[in-house]
């Protein structure tokens, strides 16, 4: 049998297989197993298919794609980044102490990320509405739907704490959301099982023996996500709850309201005592991929969430109370914790680049790997930096919107506005851009560059015969330079890194020392200070509030536009491949319901018809493709032969996750299956070489193959052969030889395993040419 995959954007069983009638074989509406209507009962016929194989289509399309609702998870990105950093270790050995450490760090950082997100609800529905606006007559007025909370009118929600506790509703709605969110999808994608064990198979050896992918519980998540979801959920609620405590205590206070004060500091430490416990389930809750993880859930992270809902209640009760005398002015009590949580992430970030750098040290053979292992923390700084864009963001635009014609923070303005802190981050947003359109400056150059020096060697490529035609000559030069700013994606992720780093620091270093908007920090300043200063606060806010609208548009036309959705869908493809092992609120992992399906498939087909297999994978799906074979027992893995082709599992997968797809684990996977062949084009932006090689000559990539397959017009070609880049490798007369070589040696009998398989870094690699 020949099993294809699909990869990013999705391709019809109908086109994989070239026939417009097809029959589903196996799988529901989200992804299924396809074959020819002719083919059908193939197994009743093995004489028809002796010469050629049976053809089967896995479509997994319905997993990553669906309406235009989908977009929304977009606003999850923050928590993808984040989780991302987790697989982005180093690849250190297993048992070394700062494995775990680096994980439960970047568990931690995600946690930062949950409690910023209820604590941005909260500075637009509980500081800016209820407490703000709603406190000041000259704001309230003309606004209906905050009427009834006008002080003026005397109403029984006219009391700031009553204001706040209605409007904490809001920030709860959200966390509730997320947790609905993660539950669904955790229902739908992780809780497929894996193959059954086949005694004296590899599953029976030691899991160190092992690579990771091929662990009996790497792709079962239940209950390492559900453990992460009650801590998450808990997080979320005490912050709110937080911020109605701070609030509250602050007017009894000043009161001396002695009895309400003592009720309020019981309740701080229960939020205390609950935060703690929130600490402790997860920093105790790391994957267990040795095996399924099938133990049963404590008593206390289930209840968790339910006593930080009985604790928010009680709060909500406390604030409720008649205080005659409070008035809300200025900012809300608390607001401060947004530099707080700028500080601790800053921290968490710091302590990560250590552990990586440790790790870095200790790892094997690592020549490629992306930053120099500084991979992971550069990615959780920017899973920071989008988490505060988003936030701050949001509380800007909002400020503006609530406030009308007036600047919030402004001498004139009626409310103070969002965070002195959100406005500093606002502030240097502009510098960052600028370091980045730099950068992109400096990739455009580099393209000329190599477009020309490339524009020389081109016409040696196919027949000298041929006219020579400087157009045609400059426009696939210009395509594989373009194809190889991929591999230049490091520096740009180190530069945002780096300066976002800088930045941020120098933020919250002027939230903290002026204690006011950048604007009206440098009043006293030299005018082309105050002027750049306000120009910065003023146009960062803009940007903040335009990245989310941008973001959306987006993730919305990305599902509905093919075009666009092969061009953005890699990036996130190569997010949500990875399971939720940091943060559970993150869109789902798809390939936690993929590869049990594939792996499934080729079990269960070997070894009921005493099988061969060729699996072949197109960009996404040849890594779907190669960790399924991973999770196969040696027997069937032998029988198995992998195809490849415009694959990113070694220029993406193994410079970014070297701890899962570095150069031991995809020589591993090549020694223990049948066959293995990858083809590659220059021109290709996504996929590229395995740079491994065997001793018996071999070697598992074919190519740089010739794109386009003609240069000029022809009598085979009378009109101009398109440059193919990523896609249509089928139509290369290469891959047929090479699909048919992969056939022929799938004889009868089990073949030998090949062994001495070595990574090579100077095979025909897009790095050697």
């Amino acid at each position: 049998m020949e099993l294809l995959v699909h990869g990013v954007g999705g391709t019809t069983p109908q086109e994989m297989l070239g026939d417009p009638r097809v029959q589903r074989i196996t799988g529901d509406d989200t992804a299924a197993c396809y074959r020819r209507t002719d083919d059908a009962d193939a197994e009743q016929r093995p004489d028809d298919y002796r010469t050629e194989p049976v053809r089967e289509a896995y479509c997994w399309s319905n997993l990553t794609s669906g309406n235009g609702a989908r977009a929304l998870w977009l606003v999850l990105l923050p928590f993808m980044v984040a989780n991302l950093a987790h697989w982005m270790r180093p690849a250190a050995p297993p048992d070394h102490r700062g494995q775990r450490i680096y994980d439960l760090l970047v568990r931690l950082l995600a946690l930062t990320l949950t409690v910023l997100l209820a604590a941005a609800a909260c500075e637009v529905a509980l500081d800016l509405s209820a407490w703000q606006c709603a406190g000041t007559p000259v704001c309230v007025t003309g606004k209906s739907w905050l009427g009834f909370l006008n002080p003026a009118g005397g109403g029984w929600w006219s009391t700031p704490g009553r204001r706040l506790v209605l409007a904490s509703l809001l920030p709860l709605l959200v966390v509730g959301f997320l947790w609905w969110l993660s539950h669904r999808t955790w229902s739908a994608y992780e809780s497929a099982s894996p193959p059954p064990r086949r005694p004296g198979a590899s599953r029976d050896t030691p899991a160190h023996e092992r690579t990771a992918l091929g662990l009996d519980g790497f792709w079962y998540g239940r209950r390492l996500v559900a453990r992460l979801r009650a801590a998450h959920t808990a997080a979320g609620v005490l912050t709110i709850a937080a911020a109605l405590l701070v609030a509250s205590l602050r007017a009894d206070s000043r009161a001396g309201a002695t009895a309400l004060t003592a009720v309020g500091r019981t309740l701080t430490g229960l939020v205390l005592l609950l935060a703690a416990g929130t600490l402790v389930i997860v920093w105790r809750t790391a994957r267990s991929e040795a095996a399924r993880d099938e133990e049963t859930d404590r008593l206390a992270v289930r209840a968790l969430p339910y006593a930080a809902l009985a604790v928010l209640a009680l709060t909500a009760g406390y604030a409720a109370w008649a205080r005659p005398a409070a008035r809300s002015h200025g900012p809300l009590p608390g607001v401060a914790a947004f530099g707080g949580i700028a500080v601790c992430q800053s921290v968490l970030v710091l302590a990560l680049v250590v552990t990586a750098w440790f790790l870095q040290r200790a790892a094997r053979d690592e020549t490629r790997t992306a930053l120099r292992g500084m991979g992971g923390p550069a990615v959780a700084l920017l899973s920071c930096a989008v988490a505060g864009v988003l936030s701050g963001g949001v509380a800007q635009r909002f400020a503006d919107w609530i406030d009308g014609p007036a600047t919030p923070g402004q001498d004139h303005a009626p409310i103070p506005g969002p965070p002195v802190v959100l406005s500093w981050q606002a502030s240097v947003l502009p510098a960052l851009l600028v370091v980045v359109a730099a950068v992109v400056v400096l990739a455009g150059v580099r393209v000329l560059a190599v477009r020309k020096r490339v524009a020389r060697d081109v016409p040696g490529l196919y027949d000298p015969r041929e006219r020579p035609d400087v157009l045609r000559t400059e426009r696939i030069a210009g395509t594989i330079a373009r194809a190889g700013l991929t591999d230049a994606a490091p520096v740009l992720v180190a530069a945002i890194a780096a300066v976002t780093l800088v930045l941020g620091a120098g933020a919250v270093a002027g939230a903290w020392l002026t204690d006011r908007a950048p604007g009206r920090a440098t009043e006293g300043a030299a005018p082309f200070v105050h002027a750049a200063a306000e120009a910065a606060e003023s146009l960062g806010s803009w940007l903040m509030g335009a990245g989310v609208i941008l973001l959306l548009t987006m993730g919305r036309r990305a599902y509905r536009d093919h075009s666009a959705r092969r061009t953005i869908g890699i990036l996130w493809d190569v997010g949500t491949f990875w399971p939720r092992a940091a943060h559970p609120f993150a869109p789902p992992c798809y390939a936690e319901r993929a590869v049990p399906d594939l792996t499934w498939r080729m079990a269960t087909w070997t070894e009921q018809y005493d099988g061969r297999l060729v699996i072949s994978g197109h960009s996404q799906g040849s890594v779907l493709a190669a960790a399924a074979v991973w999770q196969l027992d040696l027997v069937t893995r032998s029988r198995v032969a992998l195809l490849t082709y415009g694959s990113p599992l070694e220029r993406l997968y193994g410079r970014w996750f070297p701890a899962f797809f570095g150069p031991p684990a995809l020589t591993g996977l090549h020694r223990e299956m049948d066959d293995w062949r990858n083809l590659w084009r220059f021109t290709d932006p996504i996929g590229g070489p395995i740079l491994l090689s065997c001793e018996d000559g071999r070697a598992v990539d074919e190519g740089p193959l010739r794109d386009p397959l003609a240069f000029g017009r022809t009598l085979q070609n009378p009109l101009p052969a398109q440059i193919l880049g990523h896609g249509d490798y089928q139509a290369d007369p290469v891959f047929d030889r090479v699909r048919a070589e992969l056939l022929a040696r799938l004889g009868p009998g089990i073949p030998a395993q090949r062994t001495n398989c070595t990574g090579s870094q100077a095979s025909s690699g897009r790095s050697s040419a």
